[in-house]
């Protein structure tokens, strides 16, 4: 491993590149909404006058909103140019910026992957994994595989199930909210008989049901033990989460639309949710996850994550109330190394930064004009 010499880590930051791809999914995922195909990915690379480049992903959900982030990474970056590569000053820099335009949405996105990309520099500057740069080791983190598993009925789920344990997961999460309560445990059941007792089985409503239907659905799921149940009502309807929570026995799961830490003080607040997952980019990138961690510790809520495994393992390293990982292989494709699951846990690479390098070819074949 390379060590940094006295002021390797006194860097300015150069310049900030944003770049649009789309990246075909290995298994797209069916979704009340539709079948999910591809990732629509903006890439971020900052340079440092040093010779040093962090890089981070920001995942866009729609390919509409592509060129938008790319652009407004770009402009946000423009701001920091010439900046001492200081992660925590830049953060509340561009946080001091969006006073007007607002911390959510886009512009909490691009911030956040402006801020992952200044941790991956900071922690190459000094030649270690970012879970070190944070004071932590690099350990296994569990993780559970949450690649398919949609809408798909019991036979296929069942199916699908049973290859997302290939690798040595041991936990998985299915997608519920069909048109009725008993196509919703006939699933559940199905998978269950295919993976066995021991397999742990988590489930995510994405945000389809009202408060009064979330209440029935789950009291028919506690006897079916789920890990969790996730975003059962609209997500920032916290005082409904709140009673949901508090009417059922099996654990609500919450968090990957929270907007930045602020919006996890209103969700601690209301009694929302038994544990949290935030999400790297909408909790405002590193530093917003950090303060994120320390709200969690204090309130003694579990603490999982939500898409972006690459730098969550590394976050979860030094979460106190760490839980879950959520594991998914969008930007595999894009990736030099992509992160490593062995025996149902993500491996934290031993080289400096968070661990990821483009595969250029691949990134040039996706890319979006």
């Amino acid at each position: 491993m390379n060590s940094s010499g006295p002021g390797r880590a006194e860097l300015t930051i150069r310049a900030i590149r944003a770049r649009a791809v789309e990246v075909p999914m290995r298994r797209p995922l069916v979704t009340g909404g539709g079948t999910v195909g591809a990732v629509p990915l903006v890439l971020v690379d900052l340079a440092t006058d040093g010779g040093i480049t962090g890089c981070a992903y920001v995942i866009c959900y729609s390919r509409i909103a592509l060129q938008p982030m790319a652009a407004l990474i770009a402009n946000l970056g423009a701001v920091v140019e010439n900046d001492r590569l200081a992660p925590h000053d830049i953060h509340h820099k561009l946080l001091r910026r969006m006073t007007l335009l607002g911390r959510q949405g886009m512009t909490g996105m691009a911030l956040a992957g402006i801020d992952m990309a200044c941790w991956d520099a900071l922690a190459r500057a000094h030649g270690v994994p970012l879970v070190r740069l944070l004071g932590g080791v690099p350990r296994p983190v569990p993780a559970y595989n949450s690649n398919g598993l949609g809408l798909i009925g019991p036979e296929s789920a069942a199916r699908e199930a049973r290859e997302l344990l290939a690798g040595g997961f041991a936990a998985i999460k299915v997608r519920l909210g069909y048109p009725s309560l008993a196509e919703d445990v006939a699933v559940v059941r199905a998978v269950r008989a295919s993976v066995g007792p021991s397999v742990q089985l988590m489930s995510d409503y994405n945000q389809c049901l009202d408060v009064a239907e979330a209440i029935r659905r789950g009291h028919a799921l506690d006897a079916e033990g789920l890990v969790w149940i996730e975003e059962p009502v609209r997500a920032d309807d916290y005082v409904g989460h709140a009673a949901i929570a508090a009417a059922l026995r099996t654990p609500v799961q919450l968090g990957e639309n929270l907007w930045g830490p602020p919006d996890l003080i209103k969700a601690i607040a209301a009694g929302a949710a038994d544990f949290v997952m935030p999400d790297a980019a909408r909790i405002w990138g590193v530093s917003g996850w950090l303060k994120a961690a320390a709200l969690a510790e204090a309130h003694g809520l579990p603490m999982s994550s939500h898409l972006f495994p690459e730098i969550s393992a590394h976050l979860l390293a030094v979460t106190p109330t760490c839980h879950w990982l959520e594991y998914m292989d969008w930007a595999e494709p894009i990736l030099q190394e992509p992160i490593r699951i062995e025996r149902g846990h993500a491996i934290i690479p031993d080289r400096p930064g968070h661990g990821m390098a483009w595969n250029e070819a691949a990134v040039t074949k996706y890319q979006v004009a």
